[in-house]
Protein backbone atom coordinates (compact mmCIF):
# COMPACT_ATOMS: atom_id res chain seq x y z
CA UNK A 1 0.00 0.00 0.00
CA UNK A 2 1.49 3.33 -0.91
CA UNK A 3 0.45 6.90 0.77
CA UNK A 4 0.25 9.67 -1.96
CA UNK A 5 0.29 13.47 -0.92
CA UNK A 6 -3.49 14.15 -1.12
CA UNK A 7 -2.93 17.66 -3.30
CA UNK A 8 -0.46 18.26 -6.23
CA UNK A 9 3.57 18.28 -3.94
CA UNK A 10 5.30 19.71 -7.45
CA UNK A 11 2.63 22.58 -7.29
CA UNK A 12 3.58 23.13 -3.15
CA UNK A 13 7.19 23.23 -3.73
CA UNK A 14 6.95 25.61 -6.87
CA UNK A 15 4.71 27.89 -4.85
CA UNK A 16 7.01 28.58 -2.16
CA UNK A 17 9.96 28.89 -4.99
CA UNK A 18 7.77 31.42 -7.14
CA UNK A 19 6.77 33.27 -3.85
CA UNK A 20 10.36 34.96 -4.46
CA UNK A 21 10.61 35.54 -7.94
CA UNK A 22 9.63 38.43 -10.35
CA UNK A 23 6.34 36.62 -11.64
CA UNK A 24 7.29 37.99 -15.01
CA UNK A 25 10.68 37.44 -15.91
CA UNK A 26 12.22 34.41 -14.39
CA UNK A 27 13.70 30.85 -15.67
CA UNK A 28 12.65 28.11 -14.19
CA UNK A 29 14.90 24.30 -15.42
CA UNK A 30 13.59 21.15 -15.49
CA UNK A 31 16.78 18.82 -15.99
CA UNK A 32 15.93 14.73 -16.28
CA UNK A 33 18.29 12.06 -17.04
CA UNK A 34 17.73 9.36 -20.28
CA UNK A 35 16.32 7.14 -18.05
CA UNK A 36 14.30 8.95 -16.11
CA UNK A 37 12.71 11.67 -17.78
CA UNK A 38 11.51 14.96 -16.66
CA UNK A 39 8.64 15.46 -19.36
CA UNK A 40 6.15 15.09 -16.56
CA UNK A 41 7.03 18.19 -15.18
CA UNK A 42 6.78 19.80 -18.23
CA UNK A 43 3.20 18.74 -18.87
CA UNK A 44 2.30 20.02 -15.57
CA UNK A 45 3.94 23.22 -16.45
CA UNK A 46 2.67 23.48 -19.70
CA UNK A 47 -1.20 22.69 -17.93
CA UNK A 48 -0.99 25.54 -15.03
CA UNK A 49 0.91 28.37 -17.82
CA UNK A 50 -2.34 27.68 -19.26
CA UNK A 51 -4.50 28.09 -17.08
CA UNK A 52 -3.30 30.97 -15.92
CA UNK A 53 -3.13 32.44 -19.75
CA UNK A 54 -7.31 33.09 -18.95
CA UNK A 55 -5.95 36.15 -17.14
CA UNK A 56 -4.36 37.25 -20.82
CA UNK A 57 -1.05 36.15 -20.95
CA UNK A 58 0.33 33.51 -23.80
CA UNK A 59 1.76 30.14 -23.49
CA UNK A 60 4.72 29.83 -26.35
CA UNK A 61 5.55 26.31 -26.90
CA UNK A 62 9.01 25.55 -28.73
CA UNK A 63 8.36 21.85 -29.16
CA UNK A 64 11.67 20.24 -30.60
CA UNK A 65 11.11 16.64 -29.01
CA UNK A 66 7.73 16.13 -29.90
CA UNK A 67 5.01 17.38 -32.28
CA UNK A 68 1.73 18.85 -31.48
CA UNK A 69 -0.31 15.74 -31.96
CA UNK A 70 1.99 14.08 -29.10
CA UNK A 71 1.33 17.03 -26.63
CA UNK A 72 -2.31 17.95 -27.19
CA UNK A 73 -2.96 13.80 -26.42
CA UNK A 74 -0.78 14.08 -23.64
CA UNK A 75 -2.46 17.46 -21.88
CA UNK A 76 -5.82 15.79 -22.75
CA UNK A 77 -5.15 13.15 -20.15
CA UNK A 78 -4.33 16.13 -17.64
CA UNK A 79 -7.68 17.87 -18.71
CA UNK A 80 -6.09 20.48 -20.52
CA UNK A 81 -7.61 20.72 -24.38
CA UNK A 82 -4.53 22.25 -26.56
CA UNK A 83 -6.30 22.87 -29.84
CA UNK A 84 -9.22 25.06 -27.96
CA UNK A 85 -6.44 26.67 -26.43
CA UNK A 86 -4.82 27.57 -29.84
CA UNK A 87 -7.64 28.13 -31.31
CA UNK A 88 -8.40 30.91 -28.65
CA UNK A 89 -5.04 32.58 -29.27
CA UNK A 90 -3.80 31.42 -25.66
CA UNK A 91 -1.28 29.03 -26.91
CA UNK A 92 1.37 29.69 -29.97
CA UNK A 93 2.60 26.32 -30.93
CA UNK A 94 5.97 25.64 -32.74
CA UNK A 95 6.30 22.79 -34.21
CA UNK A 96 10.76 22.59 -34.76
CA UNK A 97 10.83 18.98 -35.34
CA UNK A 98 13.05 19.37 -38.19
CA UNK A 99 14.13 23.21 -37.98
CA UNK A 100 17.93 24.62 -38.12
CA UNK A 101 19.19 27.95 -36.89
CA UNK A 102 22.37 28.41 -38.42
CA UNK A 103 24.23 31.26 -36.82
CA UNK A 104 23.05 33.66 -34.23
CA UNK A 105 20.87 35.26 -36.84
CA UNK A 106 19.05 31.96 -36.52
CA UNK A 107 18.35 31.89 -32.92
CA UNK A 108 17.25 36.15 -33.45
CA UNK A 109 14.90 35.12 -35.79
CA UNK A 110 13.14 32.88 -34.13
CA UNK A 111 12.71 35.61 -31.33
CA UNK A 112 11.28 37.58 -33.75
CA UNK A 113 9.00 35.25 -35.12
CA UNK A 114 7.49 34.76 -31.75
CA UNK A 115 7.10 38.26 -30.56
CA UNK A 116 5.51 38.80 -34.38
CA UNK A 117 2.57 36.13 -33.74
CA UNK A 118 2.40 37.66 -30.49
CA UNK A 119 1.74 41.15 -31.16
CA UNK A 120 -0.81 39.94 -33.32
CA UNK A 121 -2.23 37.69 -30.86
CA UNK A 122 -2.38 40.46 -28.60
CA UNK A 123 -4.27 43.04 -31.48
CA UNK A 124 -7.56 41.02 -31.80
CA UNK A 125 -7.41 41.38 -28.21
CA UNK A 126 -7.11 44.28 -26.43
CA UNK A 127 -6.82 43.11 -22.95
CA UNK A 128 -4.37 40.52 -23.70
CA UNK A 129 -1.08 41.06 -21.14
CA UNK A 130 2.21 41.73 -22.86
CA UNK A 131 3.41 38.71 -20.94
CA UNK A 132 4.81 35.88 -21.72
CA UNK A 133 5.46 32.14 -20.67
CA UNK A 134 7.90 30.71 -22.65
CA UNK A 135 8.52 26.55 -22.55
CA UNK A 136 11.25 24.54 -24.81
CA UNK A 137 10.74 20.94 -24.02
CA UNK A 138 14.63 20.15 -24.95
CA UNK A 139 17.32 22.57 -25.07
CA UNK A 140 20.02 20.33 -26.07
CA UNK A 141 17.64 20.02 -29.27
CA UNK A 142 18.00 23.55 -29.48
CA UNK A 143 21.83 23.52 -29.12
CA UNK A 144 21.67 20.81 -32.21
CA UNK A 145 19.70 23.17 -34.00
CA UNK A 146 21.57 26.30 -33.34
CA UNK A 147 25.23 23.79 -35.16
CA UNK A 148 25.93 22.88 -31.37
CA UNK A 149 26.60 26.44 -30.35
CA UNK A 150 25.89 26.77 -27.22
CA UNK A 151 26.93 30.51 -27.19
CA UNK A 152 23.71 31.23 -29.70
CA UNK A 153 21.30 28.68 -27.17
CA UNK A 154 22.02 31.36 -24.25
CA UNK A 155 22.03 34.26 -26.48
CA UNK A 156 18.16 33.58 -27.45
CA UNK A 157 17.69 32.15 -23.76
CA UNK A 158 18.22 35.86 -23.06
CA UNK A 159 16.29 37.04 -25.60
CA UNK A 160 13.20 35.12 -24.17
CA UNK A 161 13.34 36.21 -20.32
CA UNK A 162 14.61 39.87 -21.83
CA UNK A 163 11.23 41.42 -21.20
CA UNK A 164 8.15 40.49 -19.92
CA UNK A 165 8.40 36.93 -20.36
CA UNK A 166 9.00 33.05 -18.06
CA UNK A 167 10.93 30.68 -19.47
CA UNK A 168 10.69 26.58 -18.65
CA UNK A 169 12.87 24.93 -20.23
CA UNK A 170 13.70 20.69 -20.04
CA UNK A 171 17.23 19.76 -20.50
CA UNK A 172 19.32 15.93 -20.38
CA UNK A 173 22.15 16.17 -17.44
CA UNK A 174 23.68 12.66 -18.57
CA UNK A 175 24.30 13.71 -22.28
CA UNK A 176 27.13 16.77 -21.20
CA UNK A 177 30.42 15.54 -20.70
CA UNK A 178 32.53 16.71 -17.79
CA UNK A 179 34.02 20.20 -17.65
CA UNK A 180 32.31 23.94 -18.86
CA UNK A 181 29.17 23.29 -21.00
CA UNK A 182 25.65 24.47 -21.90
CA UNK A 183 24.55 22.99 -18.47
CA UNK A 184 27.04 25.18 -16.54
CA UNK A 185 25.81 28.07 -17.92
CA UNK A 186 22.07 26.92 -17.77
CA UNK A 187 22.83 26.61 -13.41
CA UNK A 188 24.11 30.11 -13.33
CA UNK A 189 20.76 31.98 -15.48
CA UNK A 190 18.30 29.57 -13.70
CA UNK A 191 16.33 31.44 -11.05
CA UNK A 192 14.54 27.45 -10.02
CA UNK A 193 15.98 24.06 -10.72
CA UNK A 194 13.76 21.16 -10.57
CA UNK A 195 15.51 17.38 -11.19
CA UNK A 196 14.31 14.56 -11.81
CA UNK A 197 16.46 11.47 -11.26
CA UNK A 198 16.48 7.38 -11.30
CA UNK A 199 16.53 5.84 -7.35
CA UNK A 200 20.05 4.83 -6.44
CA UNK A 201 18.12 1.80 -5.82
CA UNK A 202 16.46 1.66 -8.83
CA UNK A 203 12.89 2.15 -10.10
CA UNK A 204 9.88 0.17 -9.30
CA UNK A 205 6.00 -0.25 -9.64
CA UNK A 206 5.49 2.10 -6.91
CA UNK A 207 8.26 4.14 -7.51
CA UNK A 208 9.59 5.73 -10.36
CA UNK A 209 12.04 8.46 -9.32
CA UNK A 210 12.90 11.08 -7.52
CA UNK A 211 12.30 15.08 -7.62
CA UNK A 212 14.50 17.80 -6.02
CA UNK A 213 12.83 20.80 -6.20
CA UNK A 214 15.53 24.28 -6.01
CA UNK A 215 17.73 22.04 -4.19
CA UNK A 216 15.23 22.25 -1.28
CA UNK A 217 12.29 20.12 -1.56
CA UNK A 218 12.72 15.90 -2.38
CA UNK A 219 10.13 13.55 -2.98
CA UNK A 220 9.35 10.81 -4.79
CA UNK A 221 6.99 10.05 -7.85
CA UNK A 222 5.39 7.43 -10.05
CA UNK A 223 4.15 7.99 -13.59
CA UNK A 224 0.56 6.87 -14.31
CA UNK A 225 -1.74 7.03 -17.18
CA UNK A 226 -3.30 9.89 -16.35
CA UNK A 227 -1.56 11.62 -13.58
CA UNK A 228 1.65 11.53 -11.27
CA UNK A 229 1.45 10.91 -7.89
CA UNK A 230 3.68 12.08 -5.34
CA UNK A 231 5.29 10.76 -2.24
CA UNK A 232 7.45 12.13 0.30
CA UNK A 233 10.52 9.51 1.14
CA UNK A 234 9.46 7.08 3.76
CA UNK A 235 5.67 7.21 3.34
CA UNK A 236 5.93 4.13 1.34
CA UNK A 237 5.01 0.48 3.13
Amino acid sequence: MSMAYSGNLLDEALGHVSSTWNPRRRFLLIEDFVETSGAFVLHQLAKNALAKSEGGEIVVFLAFAQNFAHYDRVLRKLGCNLSIQREKKRLIFFELLDRQFPGDAGCRDLYAEIHRIAASCRSSDKDRSSAMTILIDDLSLLEAAAGGSSDHVLDFLHYCISSDSSLIALTHVDIYPAGPTLLSHLHYLADAIIKAEPLRTGSSNQVHGQLTVARGQTFLFRVKENAVEYFYPGTLT
